[in-house]
């Protein structure tokens, strides 16, 4: 007997654009394998931020793209259509109108429909319900079926349950091996250390301790600095800053440089158990990653081994001076093949979809998360 499949709404910031919108790889990865074990998710996103002027792909087969105008009109026009579906999912951080969506899909759900509330970046919605007065969202939380993460662990299931979520399951990052994958290095990515991230307040102190202070003391090697933001920064001259890298080109980026640097924002990293969507794609190329140590990392990738961590910019500078292409080459390949093994979407999905039966089924919490 086949399991069941549903029909699925999920309103996202963004499927088709990672345009200042790192969660677009995460949603793409997790969709396609959720279309492949027979759901059909339709992924409403706004027209906001310029995303759709800077997409990065095109509307894709596994998936119905519907882009609404970032108007409360329009928002309560698809809120009304996704009343027909079986599930409906509401991810953080769509950028308009989150209030009102967060509200919404809790007070239209029709009898049978299951509502669940995926947060995209746990550390930073916590923090708003606990600290920010007149916060909306924490009320609303023991109302949804099912909480699901980007990542978090343990400490993120505790502070759900806490605040009276029904349930809380972290689904972590993984590999697209279709879409991440070793390709021929490029010139233009090549360097020693690469780094790729968006200039973010909670990122940008540790982007100055583990990547610019490294280029600074090792004034004769050569950096690579991807992501938006960055442009009125001022930048030591051996550090070359690309501004946005389409996902397109994503795969060259990893596989160019002698090592890909890993950088958690201060609030993943206090948190830990959050392995950046960046480490996945990384690996997936057969790079030597370096990251900056957090609690968990073990859980993902073996240190030393699949990876290289590093407590301080020193530890980076130590890192680097010390890695050979051989050893860079051996890292990466080892990276690659506990990915392909242990972290792909396809695995992440089917975790998904069984939590989307037993929650449909009226399960206990125990059973969702077993």
């Amino acid at each position: 007997m086949k399991p069941p499949v549903y029909n699925i709404a999920f309103f996202g910031s963004s499927l088709v654009s990672a345009y200042w919108n790192g969660a677009a790889t995460y949603y793409r990865g997790i969709i396609k394998e959720l279309s492949r074990l027979g759901h059909s998710i339709t992924f409403f996103e706004p027209d906001a931020f310029e995303r759709q002027q800077h997409r990065d792909i095109p509307d894709p087969e596994w998936a119905e793209v519907v882009v609404y105008a970032a108007e409360e009109s329009a928002v309560k026009k698809v809120l009304k259509q996704a009343r027909t579906y079986d599930i409906v999912i509401k991810a953080s951080g769509v950028g308009v109108f989150d209030a009102l969506l967060e509200r919404e899909v809790l007070e239209n759900r029709r009898p049978g429909q299951l509502v669940i509330f995926w947060d995209v970046d746990a550390p930073a919605t916590l923090s708003s319900m606990e600290n920010r007065a007149g916060d909306t969202l924490k009320p609303l939380i023991p109302e949804y079926d099912l909480i699901l993460t980007y990542g978090g662990g343990p400490p993120v299931v505790a502070a759900y349950e806490k605040i009276g979520a029904r349930a809380c399951i972290p689904i972590n990052n993984a590999l697209d091996p279709d879409t991440h994958h070793p390709v021929t290095s490029r010139p233009e990515f090549a360097c020693d250390l690469a780094f790729l991230g968006n200039r973010l307040p909670d990122r940008e102190q540790r982007v100055d301790s583990f990547f610019l202070s490294v280029a600074r003391q090792l004034p004769d090697r050569t950096f690579l600095l991807g992501g938006s933001g960055w442009e009125t920064l001022r930048l030591p001259d051996n550090i070359r800053h690309l501004g946005h890298v389409y996902t397109r080109d994503h795969n060259a980026f990893n596989a160019s440089p002698l090592a890909i640097l890993n950088i958690n924002r201060d609030s993943m990293a206090e948190i830990g158990y959050s392995p950046a969507t960046r480490i996945f794609e990384a690996a997936g190329a057969g790079a030597c990653i370096i990251t900056d140590s957090w609690t968990g990392i073990d859980e993902f990738l073996e240190p030393d081994k699949e990876i290289l961590v590093a407590g301080s910019g020193d530890e980076v500078v130590e890192t680097l001076e010390s890695l050979t292409p051989d050893r860079a080459g051996e890292v990466g390949r080892a990276a690659l093949e506990r990915v392909l093994t242990d972290h792909t979407y396809r695995q992440r999905a089917e975790k998904v979809s069984i939590a989307f039966r037993r929650a449909m089924a009226g399960s206990e919490t125990a059973d969702l998360i077993d």
